[in-house]
């Protein structure tokens, strides 16, 4: 037994050591998006798989993903997935956040136990998380209004969708839609409409509110899963003004009809690409970025680009 001793505690410490490249140990990355039934987080997976694949074939590496996302959202099962992976040995792990208050102390918890922890999309600012990569929310919500102010020529009454009244992301853009319609003397925001993060949720409560306020004559969608399915807004091209977020090939529809006159496209497949490379560069080389907070942009989607932008999805999905 004695001299089976450092053999095993010299075992252990390598097992316990940083990855580092062309080590021979897997590395394994917890990814947690929102949901499951979000298209852009599964392109964001597709992004993930695709980074794995990239830099375990550069740095010699077996880097895998293993995807922790519950069906649909659900900030407590994604608490419980970063403890999961923790306990299982999980090398880094990268969240959206649906909750930041839920989520804070899941994350320190895994960042006290050694993983380092990324958030994408939707970041939790208080925890110790070392990365966060999205767009920049709060002004993303003016960027959506000014463009919907301007097509509707700076007058008339509006509403702001958005989906979960928890996520933060959701919360900022809300705030900088809001901004941006105080300066516009001649619009009136009749209100912020949240709803579940469902298709089916989000076209009852458009419905919903059009019926009680059929003056509405435009809509900013600050979260548009709404339009993530055919034929789930109540009014025909041109009626009402619609200028949404992302850009999934639902929405692509929506613009060549006419019911929609402009969308926001969201890195969605860089989402978990660019996490995965900000998370292995952690946990092989420990390098932080300079900035906490990296910033991907908007694309601007309309009836001048609709098609050749439609053609990322063939790519970000492998179809």
């Amino acid at each position: 037994m004695k001299c089976l001793l450092p053999a095993l505690l010299a075992a252990s410490l390598i097992a316990a050591s940083p990855a580092r490249a062309d080590d021979a140990r897997p590395i394994t990355i917890g990814v947690i998006a929102k949901s499951q039934s979000n298209p852009v987080f599964q392109a964001a997976r597709v992004g993930a798989e695709d980074a794995a694949r990239e830099l375990s074939a550069k740095y010699h590496l077996s880097v895998r993903i293993d995807w922790r996302t519950p069906n649909d959202e659900d900030a407590q099962k994604q608490a419980q997935a970063i403890e999961q992976l923790v306990l299982t040995g999980a090398d880094g792990i990268a969240v959206s956040c649906s909750d930041a208050n839920k989520l804070t102390e899941a994350i320190d918890a895994a960042v006290e136990h050694g993983v380092p922890v990324a958030t994408f999309d939707s970041d939790a600012p208080a925890s110790r998380r070392f990365v966060t990569y999205g767009i920049d929310d709060e002004k993303c919500g003016e960027v959506i209004m000014d463009a919907l102010a301007k097509i509707m020529n700076g007058k008339g009454v509006v509403a702001i969708l958005a989906g979960s009244q928890n996520a933060p992301n959701l919360q900022k853009r809300v705030q900088g839609a809001l901004a941006a319609a105080a300066r516009y003397p001649g619009i009136t925001v009749r209100g912020t409409y949240y709803h579940k993060e469902t298709p089916q949720d989000g076209a009852a409560k458009v419905e919903q509110v059009m019926e009680a306020n059929p003056d509405i004559g435009g809509w900013a969608m600050v979260a548009a899963i709404v339009l993530f399915t055919e034929n789930s807004i109540p009014w025909q091209a041109g009626a009402v003004k619609c200028v949404a977020m992302d850009a999934l090939p639902p929405e692509l529809a929506y613009v060549r009809s006419g019911q929609v006159q402009v969308l926001f496209a969201q890195q969605c497949y860089e989402w978990g690409h660019r996490s995965v490379e900000l998370l292995v560069d952690k946990i092989v080389f420990d390098h932080s970025p300079a900035a906490v907070k990296e910033v991907s942009p908007l694309v601007r989607v309309d009836r001048t680009n609709v098609d050749a932008f439609g053609k990322n999805w063939a790519v970000w999905l492998h179809q």
